[in-house]
């Protein structure tokens, strides 16, 4: 017999949702995705003019022994934003969605390959590549098609997409507590890391926050600004339960994105749009009443 833990975890795993709920998620999310390559365009192309002796593969890449060709650079990058397209429109969705999820892959972990690593890039690669493998064009997508109704074949994706992005922060709290042990949550950690940035960007010449250096006198305030940024992350599972633990802690982990920006100039786009937090919450309930208000 199946212990009880057992059953609730399968029933909460695969209970179905709406598919406007994955289609809506779909756009949201792919549709960022494609934004983000175009607005990075120049920054992803740029290997093509870097020295080899700076390739350092990482990831898929390692596949590599030398760098791409700047031809066949461009071509990945454009077959990218070909399938990206089309995967925000849901066009083909069974057989493009898997290639731009590969694409993605590689184009942004072709760029880490050369001394730039944005991990913020990895949860918005998960999210993309778990939608690649769900039916999520069975609703808002061109040219329409009949689709069948709520199954389990699309619960578990919505669930996933939680759950990674969950993991993702409880990484980087353990990290913290690997890196300095409980005394991170005494502030001094992060008074110093704070420090360290201001002071490399201005001799450095680079854009730094006014607001960082101002604080770092004021010794008190670091403290519970640890403790926060470790709840933040640590905590990311109490999201797993919805309703206003999901909405409490999508509110913390955005506030603690834009504490980083305000202080040390450091953005993190995907979190702060608000885009990789969509999967904890019922939009097809939002898009509802937002269609009802416009229409009425």
């Amino acid at each position: 017999m199946t212990p009880p833990l057992l059953r609730a975890l399968d029933r909460w795993l695969f209970a179905p949702v709406p598919r406007e709920r994955l289609a809506l998620l779909r756009l949201a999310i792919g549709g960022y995705a494609w934004i983000y390559l175009l607005a990075r365009a120049r920054d992803l192309l740029a290997p093509a003019q870097f020295p080899a002796s700076a390739f350092a593969p990482l990831g898929i890449v390692s596949l590599l022994d030398a760098p791409l060709p700047a031809a066949a650079l461009y071509a990945v990058y454009g077959l990218s934003v070909l399938s990206g397209a089309l995967f925000v429109l849901g066009a083909a969705y069974r057989s493009v969605a898997p290639v731009f999820a590969l694409c993605l892959l590689w184009v942004l972990s072709y760029r880490h390959s050369w001394g730039m690593i944005f991990h913020t890039d990895n949860l918005l690669v998960l999210h993309v590549s778990l939608l690649a493998l769900a039916p999520a064009a069975d609703a808002y997508a061109y040219p329409r098609r009949a689709a069948g109704g709520d199954s389990l074949h699309n619960g578990w994706v919505v669930r996933a997409l939680c759950l990674v992005t969950c993991a993702a922060y409880v990484v980087a709290g353990v990290a913290k507590l690997e890196l300095s042990g409980i005394r991170w949550a005494g502030g001094s950690a992060l008074r110093e890391q704070i420090a360290y940035d201001a002071l490399r960007k201005i001799e450095l010449g680079s854009v730094h926050s006014p607001l960082g250096p101002w604080l770092l006198p004021h010794r008190w305030l670091f403290a519970p600004l640890s403790v926060f940024s470790l709840a933040a992350e640590l905590l990311a599972p109490l999201a797993l339960l919805g309703g206003r633990w999901a909405a409490s802690w999508c509110l913390g982990a955005w506030l603690f994105h834009l504490g980083v920006l305000a202080t040390m100039a450091i953005v993190f786009p995907y979190p702060l749009s608000g885009v990789a937090f969509l999967a904890f919450f019922p939009l097809e309930r939002w898009f509802a009443r937002a269609t009802r208000r416009t229409s009425g």
